[in-house]
Protein backbone atom coordinates (compact mmCIF):
# COMPACT_ATOMS: atom_id res chain seq x y z
CA UNK A 1 0.00 0.00 0.00
CA UNK A 2 2.86 2.24 0.42
CA UNK A 3 4.72 2.07 -2.34
CA UNK A 4 1.63 2.68 -4.69
CA UNK A 5 0.82 5.80 -2.68
CA UNK A 6 4.53 6.94 -3.06
CA UNK A 7 4.21 5.92 -6.76
CA UNK A 8 1.11 8.26 -6.92
CA UNK A 9 3.00 11.29 -5.18
CA UNK A 10 5.86 10.46 -7.72
CA UNK A 11 3.64 10.67 -10.41
CA UNK A 12 1.29 14.06 -9.09
CA UNK A 13 4.83 15.72 -8.41
CA UNK A 14 6.43 15.75 -12.06
CA UNK A 15 2.92 15.84 -14.06
CA UNK A 16 1.65 18.93 -11.98
CA UNK A 17 4.29 21.50 -13.72
CA UNK A 18 3.90 20.55 -16.81
CA UNK A 19 -0.16 20.78 -16.36
CA UNK A 20 -0.07 23.89 -15.06
CA UNK A 21 2.44 25.52 -17.41
CA UNK A 22 0.28 24.76 -20.24
CA UNK A 23 -3.22 25.98 -18.85
CA UNK A 24 -1.81 30.05 -18.14
CA UNK A 25 0.00 30.91 -20.93
CA UNK A 26 -2.20 33.16 -23.42
CA UNK A 27 0.56 34.02 -25.82
CA UNK A 28 2.02 30.41 -25.45
CA UNK A 29 -1.22 29.29 -27.06
CA UNK A 30 -1.87 32.07 -30.24
CA UNK A 31 2.05 31.35 -31.12
CA UNK A 32 2.27 29.89 -34.63
CA UNK A 33 -1.68 30.57 -35.05
CA UNK A 34 -2.43 34.10 -34.97
CA UNK A 35 -0.30 37.49 -34.29
CA UNK A 36 -0.93 38.49 -30.54
CA UNK A 37 -1.18 42.42 -30.58
CA UNK A 38 -1.19 43.14 -27.08
CA UNK A 39 -1.91 46.82 -25.47
CA UNK A 40 -1.21 47.56 -21.87
CA UNK A 41 -2.63 50.73 -20.91
CA UNK A 42 -3.13 52.78 -17.56
CA UNK A 43 -6.62 52.73 -17.65
CA UNK A 44 -9.60 52.26 -20.34
CA UNK A 45 -10.21 55.24 -21.54
CA UNK A 46 -6.59 55.37 -23.02
CA UNK A 47 -6.75 57.21 -26.32
CA UNK A 48 -4.89 53.98 -27.79
CA UNK A 49 -6.62 51.51 -26.47
CA UNK A 50 -10.21 53.11 -27.78
CA UNK A 51 -8.66 54.64 -30.56
CA UNK A 52 -7.74 50.72 -31.93
CA UNK A 53 -10.90 49.77 -30.47
CA UNK A 54 -13.19 52.21 -32.58
CA UNK A 55 -10.89 50.96 -35.58
CA UNK A 56 -11.89 47.28 -34.78
CA UNK A 57 -15.62 48.39 -35.36
CA UNK A 58 -14.82 49.26 -38.74
CA UNK A 59 -15.69 46.57 -40.95
CA UNK A 60 -12.72 47.49 -43.31
CA UNK A 61 -10.79 47.22 -40.72
CA UNK A 62 -11.54 44.56 -39.19
CA UNK A 63 -11.30 42.24 -42.02
CA UNK A 64 -8.00 43.49 -42.49
CA UNK A 65 -6.77 42.16 -39.17
CA UNK A 66 -8.23 39.20 -39.23
CA UNK A 67 -6.54 38.53 -43.11
CA UNK A 68 -3.74 38.64 -40.78
CA UNK A 69 -4.33 36.73 -38.44
CA UNK A 70 -4.16 39.57 -35.60
CA UNK A 71 -5.86 38.57 -31.97
CA UNK A 72 -6.56 41.99 -30.03
CA UNK A 73 -5.46 41.45 -26.10
CA UNK A 74 -5.83 44.62 -24.15
CA UNK A 75 -5.00 44.94 -20.38
CA UNK A 76 -6.25 48.07 -18.66
CA UNK A 77 -6.56 48.56 -14.81
CA UNK A 78 -5.24 45.03 -14.84
CA UNK A 79 -8.70 43.71 -16.38
CA UNK A 80 -7.50 41.57 -19.50
CA UNK A 81 -9.76 40.84 -22.47
CA UNK A 82 -9.25 38.89 -25.43
CA UNK A 83 -10.86 40.58 -28.71
CA UNK A 84 -14.06 41.67 -26.49
CA UNK A 85 -13.97 38.90 -24.13
CA UNK A 86 -12.72 39.23 -20.61
CA UNK A 87 -10.03 37.42 -19.33
CA UNK A 88 -9.71 35.18 -16.00
CA UNK A 89 -7.31 36.83 -13.82
CA UNK A 90 -4.84 34.30 -13.93
CA UNK A 91 -4.83 34.45 -17.32
CA UNK A 92 -4.00 38.37 -17.43
CA UNK A 93 -1.15 38.03 -15.10
CA UNK A 94 0.07 35.24 -16.95
CA UNK A 95 0.01 37.60 -19.87
CA UNK A 96 1.83 40.34 -18.08
CA UNK A 97 4.41 38.14 -16.68
CA UNK A 98 5.02 36.90 -20.28
CA UNK A 99 6.09 39.55 -21.94
CA UNK A 100 8.53 40.43 -19.32
CA UNK A 101 8.02 44.22 -18.97
CA UNK A 102 9.03 46.66 -16.92
CA UNK A 103 7.29 49.14 -14.89
CA UNK A 104 6.48 51.96 -16.75
CA UNK A 105 3.30 55.00 -16.77
CA UNK A 106 2.56 55.06 -20.07
CA UNK A 107 1.24 53.02 -23.13
CA UNK A 108 2.65 49.99 -24.62
CA UNK A 109 1.44 48.29 -27.82
CA UNK A 110 3.21 45.24 -28.76
CA UNK A 111 3.58 43.14 -32.27
CA UNK A 112 3.83 39.23 -31.56
CA UNK A 113 4.61 37.69 -34.45
CA UNK A 114 3.58 33.71 -35.20
CA UNK A 115 7.12 32.82 -34.42
CA UNK A 116 7.07 34.60 -30.93
CA UNK A 117 9.46 37.48 -31.80
CA UNK A 118 8.10 40.99 -30.59
CA UNK A 119 8.12 44.11 -32.34
CA UNK A 120 7.24 47.57 -29.88
CA UNK A 121 4.87 49.47 -31.92
CA UNK A 122 4.91 52.34 -29.00
CA UNK A 123 6.33 52.97 -25.42
CA UNK A 124 5.48 56.30 -24.50
CA UNK A 125 3.71 58.59 -22.06
CA UNK A 126 2.10 60.74 -24.85
CA UNK A 127 -1.26 60.19 -25.11
CA UNK A 128 -1.77 60.31 -29.17
CA UNK A 129 -3.60 57.69 -30.08
CA UNK A 130 -2.08 54.72 -32.93
CA UNK A 131 -2.98 54.26 -35.82
CA UNK A 132 -4.27 50.92 -37.57
CA UNK A 133 -2.77 51.01 -40.46
CA UNK A 134 0.70 51.36 -38.89
CA UNK A 135 -0.15 48.13 -36.95
CA UNK A 136 -0.69 46.48 -40.42
CA UNK A 137 1.99 48.17 -42.27
CA UNK A 138 4.02 46.83 -39.45
CA UNK A 139 2.60 43.30 -40.05
CA UNK A 140 3.31 43.45 -43.95
CA UNK A 141 6.87 44.65 -43.04
CA UNK A 142 7.54 41.39 -41.34
CA UNK A 143 10.21 39.00 -42.92
CA UNK A 144 9.71 36.39 -44.55
CA UNK A 145 10.17 33.62 -42.50
CA UNK A 146 7.93 34.72 -39.94
CA UNK A 147 4.90 34.40 -42.34
CA UNK A 148 5.93 30.85 -42.96
CA UNK A 149 5.58 29.70 -39.58
CA UNK A 150 2.33 27.71 -39.33
CA UNK A 151 0.92 25.84 -36.00
CA UNK A 152 2.14 22.44 -36.21
CA UNK A 153 -0.56 19.78 -37.03
CA UNK A 154 -1.75 17.33 -34.87
CA UNK A 155 -0.94 13.89 -36.12
CA UNK A 156 -4.01 11.40 -36.55
CA UNK A 157 -3.27 8.80 -33.89
CA UNK A 158 -4.18 5.68 -36.07
CA UNK A 159 -2.20 2.39 -35.03
CA UNK A 160 0.18 1.22 -37.33
CA UNK A 161 -1.51 -2.69 -37.27
CA UNK A 162 -4.65 -1.25 -38.22
CA UNK A 163 -3.28 1.06 -41.02
CA UNK A 164 -1.28 -2.05 -42.37
CA UNK A 165 -4.39 -4.40 -42.12
CA UNK A 166 -6.95 -2.18 -43.32
CA UNK A 167 -8.13 -4.61 -46.68
CA UNK A 168 -8.05 -7.66 -44.23
CA UNK A 169 -10.93 -8.89 -41.47
CA UNK A 170 -9.08 -9.02 -38.40
CA UNK A 171 -9.72 -11.49 -35.96
CA UNK A 172 -11.23 -10.66 -32.46
CA UNK A 173 -8.40 -10.70 -29.83
CA UNK A 174 -8.87 -13.72 -26.77
CA UNK A 175 -10.17 -12.81 -23.79
CA UNK A 176 -7.88 -11.45 -21.42
CA UNK A 177 -7.50 -13.36 -17.67
CA UNK A 178 -9.24 -11.62 -15.31
CA UNK A 179 -6.38 -10.06 -13.03
CA UNK A 180 -5.36 -11.12 -9.83
CA UNK A 181 -6.58 -9.89 -6.23
CA UNK A 182 -2.91 -7.48 -4.82
CA UNK A 183 -1.98 -8.77 -1.72
CA UNK A 184 -0.30 -6.47 0.73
Amino acid sequence: MLVRSLTLATLLCVACPTFAADSDAPLAREQGKARPLVVIAPSSADPTLRGLNEALKDPATGAAFKERGIVLYSVANMMGMREDKNLEQQATMALIRELKLGASKGTKVILIGRDGERHVLKDDDNSTPLDPQAVLTAVDELPASEKAVTAPEPTPTVPAKAAAKDSKPSKPAKPAAPPKPLED
